[in-house]
């Protein structure tokens, strides 16, 4: 009986032996895995939620918070202007930047295409219940001024809305044809009667195009359109550019060719004034001063 007490005892501090073992491998097991999973969350990107559109926007087209849905953003590559929550309090709207307040029902417009689970951008987009077009576009307190041009004077098509341009001006200065900058960097809000930024067609020969600029700006080229002709070239890197920001570009007939205009010296002989007198039969001329 003692043997088999023996035994069983011997057995059981076994089986205790090896579950211990056992229990150590697993909680080993599962501290590694922790450590692992923790190294891995430590190192992900971080995410950030950004709104996005849930179907296709042609320019112009309304949508309402019903076109719209949240995804997850990498943080470090969130595109400027982007909204986080489609929806949220008017008292939270400063610090949550909500597409649409709880109060507001106004669709609003796409200022641009835009493609399914694309970014909604504040910036291509109009503020609630304004629809796309020239006023949109028009940054505060600024005015419209269209001015006519053609396939030379208007970058033979290829000038968009968003572009930015110079503005010179050729016209009769004295006896001499003159082309001069007038203006530089001035913001394009539309081409002919589209303000739309995203044109797919074909390229279109523009007949007018539409600035934007203080009521200053307006008035010059309305004189200078009036009294010459316009002519516009783009300007590349989103219109800033050291070299068209400066207006003393100016050039004649004269400078092209390189004509060198040589000064006419006049000489004016001394003037002297006599007077004759008969003496004696004899003509004598005597000089006098002149008097006038």
């Amino acid at each position: 009986m003692r043997l088999i007490f023996g035994l069983v005892l011997i057995a059981g501090l076994g089986l205790a032996g090896f579950a211990v073992h056992m229990a150590q491998g697993v909680i080993e097991k599962n501290q590694r895995e922790r450590d692992y999973l923790l190294d891995i969350q430590a190192r992900a990107t971080r995410l950030v939620d950004v709104v996005v559109v849930a179907r296709h926007l042609d320019y112009g087209e309304r949508f309402t918070r019903d076109d719209l849905q949240t995804v997850k953003w990498e943080a470090d590559k969130v595109p400027e202007g982007v909204f986080s929550v489609i929806s949220s309090p008017l008292a939270e709207a400063s610090e949550k930047n909500p597409v649409f307040t709880d109060i507001e029902t106004r669709p609003r417009a796409a200022l641009r295409s835009y493609e399914p689970f694309e970014p909604l951008l504040a910036a291509k987009i109009t503020d609630p219940g304004i629809d796309a077009g020239i006023m949109s576009s028009l940054s505060h307190g600024m005015s419209a001024f269209a001015i006519n041009v053609d396939v030379s004077s208007g970058v033979a098509g290829f000038l968009r809305p968003g572009n930015f341009v110079d503005v010179y001006w050729t016209g009769q200065v004295g006896d001499s044809e003159t082309t001069k900058l007038i203006d530089s960097n001035v913001r394009l809000i539309a081409i002919n009667q589209s303000a739309d930024a995203d044109r797919s067609e074909e390229t279109v020969i523009a007949r007018t195009v539409t600035i934007e600029g203080t009521r200053q700006r307006v008035a010059s080229l309305a004189l200078a359109q009036q009294t010459g002709k316009l002519s516009l070239s783009l300007v590349g890197g989103g219109g800033v550019s050291a070299e068209t920001a400066d207006a003393g570009v100016e050039i004649n007939r004269d400078t092209l060719l390189g004509i060198k205009k040589q000064e006419v010296v006049v000489i004016q002989e001394e003037k002297v004034c006599t007077i004759r007198t008969n003496k004696g039969g004899e003509i004598v001329e005597t000089v006098i001063p002149c008097t006038n």
